[in-house]
């Protein structure tokens, strides 16, 4: 199929690329034996499910109800979850299937990716010769798996026929558990059976008119290892991306895509459910990381859609500011803060809720993977040969172009005005995440020992430039909540924190380049 048409299934599973697995293999198995999926991921609130069957899309189509109990096996080291790959059983009705998936690949939402799938006799899996998952692990890792984790579910199916599509719709609602820990499932699975992948966004934008849908960003797999896994408690960093070597630069901005959508949603559920600053905080990084994306790649995706997608992203971010505004200045304040500013802090947060709930965000989230997979940027690209392009070409030029940048507007950094050392703050941030998105494409020892000391520098530098925006816009805050004038930073601080971040930005131009 070719790229130029909107059923180009084939450019979806090319987006993205699965890495090498780290676990010794024999052989690869043959593409007869596996077959590509092209799903989207959703969550939807459990009590949403039970509106479906009365929905537009669903009204008069009986769907088929399964019971299921699927068990996920893994060594006690996880091995194979490391190697990007899952393990699992299923059973429902006397019927018992072995299920290999290749994990790796998974962007935020949309899934493209390696399964096979066959019955077995029973409930444990069957790990001998001639088994697929024999093929891809040694032996020695073979003998060392176990039960890890089971997933219960009520599973719903409907099959669509739209746009000269045919697609499954299923809705689980159940739970995950592990030894004694537990946690809810409730999430939409639309599968491509057949025709263009466009149907399924289409599908997509009709039923979330009328039920609340968000971008899915984990499998029941990760639900599961997280359970096994030490609690994670509070906000959640960005995760490492590692783009291989030969991806292109259409690949790398998708996968890079895909990362800051998923570090914003999950950030977005924990925030969702308490008001914690470590989360608004991470949620607001993963916006501005996605941003910074967005216009480093603008060169090669910039399309009839990409100025709104930008502008709806800065309006969410914006929809979140406030809130984290107020957060620095009480945490800097402490005790000195008053009633005024908490129930000002309190108001800021109840927006960022409703900014986050309300449909536009839930559309923007869902648009931003249509576009990642089938904009116009990838479809009927002006420069064919630009997207093509290797990646870690684009980064380079990226780096470099970013790094002039931060050279020419930091001259004398200690002698200019508030404003212009904003700006200067902003390409420092663009530059720290350039250098995060392509870390990975020099690998080779004297390019990591380079990167780590420019990123060190980089690091010192975004920090002092953060304090002294801090600095610059506390006193008005101070003024309009009626706070002790006291509290407003001195002359004297602030003078020390410009001179650590004149020296931050010496060292950062004079450090040797990485790239």
């Amino acid at each position: 199929m070719t790229d130029a048409s909107g059923t180009a299934i084939g450019s979806i599973r090319s987006m993205i690329d699965c890495p090498r697995m780290t676990i010794a293999t024999t052989e690869t198995p043959s593409s007869d034996d596996a077959q590509d999926e092209i799903e989207l991921k959703l969550e939807i609130d459990t009590e949403a499910v039970d509106r479906l069957d009365a929905t537009e899309m669903l009204l008069g189509i009986t769907p088929k109800i399964v019971q299921q109990v699927s068990t996920y096996f893994d060594t006690p080291a996880q091995a194979l979850r490391k190697a990007g790959l899952s393990l699992r059983v299923r059973t429902a009705g006397g019927r018992h299937v072995q299920t290999t998936k290749s994990t790796r690949g998974a962007a935020a939402g949309l899934f493209a990716r390696s399964e096979w799938e066959h019955d077995i006799a029973g409930p444990e899996p069957e790990l001998e010769v001639g088994s697929p998952i024999h093929t891809l692990v040694a032996p020695e890792v073979l003998r060392q798996v176990k039960p890890a984790f089971t997933v219960t579910i009520t599973r719903r199916q409907w099959i669509i026929v739209h746009d000269s599509a045919t697609v499954e719709l299923v809705a689980d609602t159940g739970s995950v558990t592990a030894s004694d820990r537990e946690t809810p499932v409730s999430e939409l699975e639309l599968e491509l059976k057949s025709g263009s992948p466009s149907a399924i966004f289409g599908l997509i934008h009709r039923l979330g008119s009328e039920i609340p849908l968000r971008l899915g960003v984990l499998t029941k797999g990760e639900r599961g290892y997280r359970l096994i896994e030490p609690a994670r408690l509070g906000a959640i960093k960005a995760e490492g991306l590692d783009l291989i070597a030969g991806t292109s630069t259409a690949e790398a901005f998708v996968q890079i895509v895909g990362t800051c959508l998923r570090h914003f949603r999950l950030n977005e559920t924990i925030l969702r459910r308490t008001p914690d600053p470590d989360a608004l905080h991470q949620a607001r990084v993963a916006l501005r990381r996605l941003r910074s994306a967005l216009s480093i790649f603008k060169p090669v995706v910039a399309d009839d859609r990409f100025a709104h997608l930008a502008s709806e992203l800065k309006w969410l971010a914006g929809s979140l500011g406030p809130a984290r505004d107020l957060d620095v200045l009480c945490e800097t304040l402490g005790k000195a803060a008053n009633s005024k500013l908490g129930t000002a802090r309190d108001d800021a947060y109840t927006a960022a809720l409703a900014a986050l709930d309300s449909q536009r965000t839930r559309d923007l989230m869902i648009g931003i993977v249509e576009w990642t997979a089938l904009g116009e940027w990838r479809m009927q690209p002006l420069d064919r040969a630009k997207l093509d392009t290797p990646a870690v070409l684009f980064a380079s030029e990226t780096i470099a172009t970013l790094r002039r940048r931060m050279k020419r507007r930091g001259r004398d950094l200690d002698q200019i005005d508030d404003e212009a050392r904003h700006k200067i703050r902003i390409t420092a941030k663009k530059l720290r995440y350039a250098t995060g998105f392509f870390r990975s494409l020099y690998p080779d020892k004297r390019s990591r020992r380079r990167f780590k000391a420019f990123v060190k520098h980089l690091q010192a530098l975004q920090d002092h430039l953060g304090v002294l925006n801090d600095l610059a816009t506390a006193p008005a805050l101070i003024k309009r909540f009626g706070l002790d004038q006291k509290a407003a930073p001195s002359s004297l601080e602030r003078d020390g924190i410009l001179s650590d971040a004149a020296t931050a930005f010496d060292a950062l131009i004079n450090a040797k380049r990485f790239w």
